[in-house]
């Protein structure tokens, strides 16, 4: 299906900066951060919330409350009519929100949705479930992050082995694992120059209250571990006889984002330059076989290209959540383009994942560079738990 009726005002949406778990915003719960965040960025923008007709909440990773977690959000915007619903698709949980926005505004189903995403991936939930037929009644347990990063329960398989099967598949170097590394991390510093300047197109700080006279304020990305050449190199790989070490992988973070997508006519009253039109075009979605996660957006990106009748050749800036460089090679190698002229200014690889809100801001910073570059169509793909994979295609002029 490909879209006409859906549109993301210009400047209208945010991203926090993302700070390495255990961090700065390791005690805040992602959804109260998160509505009191979109809620002092919605009144900067002098938007009424009583003209939202609809809150499109995702996260991947419980927090207190977790049950109420998109109406409770949309009250705490202060929009007490807002319906919410709540999504959950780990790292492509952005999108999908941003899917589901755009299907509703197609279909006449609303006109002024907003989506929130948070996570907090510190801290997380510790769960146990009754199990009355265990040894003596013990409970079965689960730690949020650390067993799901450590095995999918569908394959076994950690997500790290997920990447080093399509390394093989690829026929992928430690060599050419380090040098995509070294040039992703370098891409991340050309959004730090000039005193940051484009991240300080959409980032918007946080304060965090540490006590009860004392508060801090988060302007940039924390915990980003610098590279070098030399510094990969020495590196070992993580599994034995493959080719990602810890310098060639993202690392879990906290944070949150926002964006609006609404009418083509609300879009042009909000947006920050009604010159600047961006349209949502086209999804695709896909799931490959197991442990191969890394490979899903290749399916993903087809499928949306097909839905907007475009070739990979009519793109002209690439994003994509990239927590192995496996991703982008592969990516590069199956669609035919040039993996260097991918991710300029950042990607998820080197700033962290915090799950929910990741893919938000990855199409955030695909729409000010596409922007940047006077227009064109933003292609953002990315994989997902469960060897899943997701695509999004934005027309910008």
């Amino acid at each position: 299906m490909k879209y006409a009726k859906a549109y993301i005002p210009y400047k209208g949406y945010y991203s926090t900066p993302f700070c390495r778990w255990q961090g700065s915003l390791a005690n805040e719960n992602a959804i109260v951060l998160g509505a009191q965040v979109s809620k002092a960025f919605l009144a900067q923008k002098n938007i009424d919330v009583d003209d939202l007709n609809y809150l499109i909440f995702g996260n991947t990773i419980g927090q207190h409350h977790q049950f109420y977690s998109s109406p409770w959000a949309a009250a705490m915007l202060g929009a007490k009519n807002l319906p919410a619903i709540a999504i959950s698709q780990a790292c492509t949980t952005g999108t999908t929100c941003i899917n589901q926005a755009a299907m509703g505004v197609e279909q006449g189903l609303y006109e002024f949705p907003y989506v929130l995403t948070v996570d907090r991936c510190s801290n997380g939930p510790h769960t146990i479930w009754p199990n009355p037929k265990g040894p003596g009644g013990e409970v079965i347990s689960e730690n949020w992050n650390m067993d799901n990063f450590n095995a999918d329960p569908n394959t076994g398989q950690k997500m790290v082995e997920s990447a080093e099967n399509v390394a093989k598949l690829g026929g992928f170097t430690k060599e050419q694992s380090d040098e995509l590394a070294l040039l992703r991390y370098e891409q991340y510093l050309a959004a730090l120059d000039n005193d940051r300047e484009f991240q300080k197109r959409y980032m918007r700080p946080v304060e965090i209250k540490i006590s009860k006279r004392k508060t801090i304020l988060v302007e940039e990305d924390e915990g980003i571990t610098p590279s070098t050449k030399e510094g990969l190199a020495k590196l070992k790989p993580i599994t034995p006889g493959g080719i990602l070490s810890f310098g060639a992988q993202t690392h879990p973070a906290d944070g949150n984002a926002g964006i609006i997508v609404t009418t083509k006519e609300k879009a042009n009253q909000i947006s920050a330059d009604p010159a600047v039109s961006i349209q949502v075009i086209a999804y695709g979605y896909a799931r490959v076989q197991k442990a191969h996660m890394p490979a899903a957006p290749v399916p993903a990106s087809r499928m949306a290209l097909n839905n907007a009748d475009l070739s990979i050749d009519d793109i002209s800036v690439i994003k994509t959540h990239n927590p192995f460089t496996v991703n982008d090679l592969y990516f590069a190698k199956e669609m035919g383009v040039d993996a260097a002229k991918m991710n300029n200014y950042g990607s998820s690889m080197v700033f962290g994942h915090p799950q929910g809100p990741t893919a938000t801001r990855l199409i955030i910073e695909g729409i000010e560079e596409t922007v940047m570059k006077g227009g064109g169509f933003l292609l953002w793909t990315g994989c997902a738990a469960g060897d899943c994979g997701a695509a999004l295609i934005l027309k910008i002029s």
